[in-house]
Formats: C-alpha cells, sequence, structure tokens
C-alpha cells in the first residue's frame, strides 16, 4: 500500500526565521503521525538553515514511525547518520545558494565515492536511497552503488501541471507522468523500491499515487503550508486520503 512520508523542514524554517524554540520540529512529527503520515522526512543540510543537529538526534529518539533522513554525501552527514541510526538516509545533491533542492543526484558522475557512501550506511543498517531525476541511466547506476531505494524526482512533472493547465491529460503533464513511470518500472526491474517527491501538491499528487508499484511518496511544503490554515493533522490526513484515492483509481 502507497505510504506519504511528510517533510517537516519548514517547520524548523519558521523556528529559525525568529532564531527561537518555536514551532518544535518534534511537535510536528506527532501532530504528521496523528494525521496518518507513515513516515518523517528531514533534511540536514550543510548550512543548517532549518533542521539542526539536535532536532535530528530528538526526531531519532522519539519518532514512532518510519525516520527519513535527506542528505548530502558528506564524511560529516555519514557520520551523523551512523551515529543516529534513521531508518533511512536518501543523498541528495545539494548547493548552498539553492531555495530547495534543484535537480537529482547525479551518480553517474560520482559513482565510485557514492558507492563507498552507500557501503558504509549499509553498514550501519540503514537503508539507503537516492534522490535523481527520471533518468534511465541515473536508475542502472543507483543500482551499481547498492542503493536500495530509488526516489525519483517529480518537480519537473509539477511546474508541467502548473504551467500547462492543470490537467493531467494534456500532452505535455502525460510525457512528464511517463518518464516518471519509465523510470519506476526500470527501479523496480533492478530490485530497488520505487519512492517519488519534490514539489507534490493537493492538485497535483493524484496522478503520481496512481503510478504502478509506487511506495511511497514525500511531500512537506505543500502540507505545512496548508497546515497555516488547517493545522497539521488535518493537513496530513487530506492529504493521505488524496494519495490513497489515486492510488486505488489507478
Amino acid at each position: 500500500m502507497i505510504e506519504l512520508g511528510v517533510n517537516i523542514d519548514h517547520v524548523a524554517t519558521v523556528r529559525q526565521a525568529r532564531r527561537t524554540y518555536e514551532p518544535d520540529p518534534a511537535w510536528a512529527a506527532v501532530e504528521a503521525h496523528l494525521g496518518g503520515a507513515d513516515g518523517i522526512t528531514i533534511h540536514l543540510r550543510e548550512d543548517r538553515r532549518h533542521i539542526r543537529d539536535d532536532d535530528v538526534r530528538r526526531l531519532a529518539e522519539l519518532t514512532q514511525i518510519k525516520l527519513n533522513l535527506e542528505m548530502a554525501a558528506t564524511d560529516e552527514m555519514v557520520e551523523i547518520a551512523t551515529r543516529v541510526r534513521p531508518q533511512m538516509a536518501m543523498l541528495v545533491p545539494e548547493g548552498r545558494h539553492e531555495v530547495t533542492t534543484e535537480g537529482g543526484l547525479d551518480v553517474v558522475g560520482d559513482e565510485a565515492w557514492l558507492k563507498s557512501i552507500v557501503a558504509r550506511l549499509a553498514d550501519a543498517g540503514i537503508v539507503t536511497s537516492v534522490f535523481i531525476d527520471a533518468d534511465p541511466r541515473q536508475v542502472e547506476a543507483a543500482a551499481r552503488i547498492g542503493a536500495q531505494v530509488c526516489e525519483i524526482h517529480t518537480g519537473p512533472y509539477a511546474q508541467a501541471f502548473h504551467d500547462k493547465g492543470r490537467d493531467a491529460d494534456s500532452p505535455a503533464i502525460r510525457q512528464q507522468l511517463d518518464l516518471i513511470a519509465a523510470a519506476g518500472r526500470a527501479v523496480v526491474q533492478s530490485g530497488m523500491r520505487f519512492n517519488a517527491g519534490h514539489a507534490l501538491n493537493y492538485a497535483n499528487v493524484q496522478p503520481v499515487a496512481a503510478l504502478p508499484d509506487i511506495r511511497e511518496l514525500h511531500i512537506g511544503h505543500a502540507i505545512v503550508s496548508r497546515a497555516l490554515f488547517v493545522g497539521l493533522r488535518e493537513a496530513v490526513r487530506e492529504m493521505k486520503r488524496l494519495i490513497r484515492e489515486g492510488a486505488a483509481a489507478s
């Protein structure tokens, strides 16, 4: 059954805007769990712009559902991950000046280093995911380095959905969905788990949820934004319902 991982980074973004102690990401994790989330995702960035080291430690101790730690493929982040032992670590590209992740990880271009990172995480008993574009070459490389999960980048689909009529049957949107679906088939055929995420929201999530063999969707900004008006528990509940309806209608 398709699952929802809720990214709570932007709860920490609000906290850091005032450099204070609230809102607490740990409270957000509880509310997301009560709303039906199957997992919690956090991204510990090099510049600590939102999630901080202490958040990672506390969430690893307190979260009752799966914890997915997004991280750059660096020695520092591997050391942190192997110490706190989240259930999953997702390797992502990271640019100091980007607002959010701008594209998938280039596994093809850095295969040897990434293979060593995956091995170190695996030795600590951590499931390793890679965040990649819907590119068959990247899927093949992910399998070669030993990744257990591929999260396919849905940003181009979300942008097309916003720009091209917001109709899942339009050619531009269908083209992006077909790319994600093809990548997902390649992921599953390579023996890895097919996840997806980035820029998914309440309007565009169902066509992605309907794709065959998809296991998890990771969504953050849209849920935290909706939570300003309805509360986090209800925002998660609404998203979970849309995902389940989309999957059931496929």
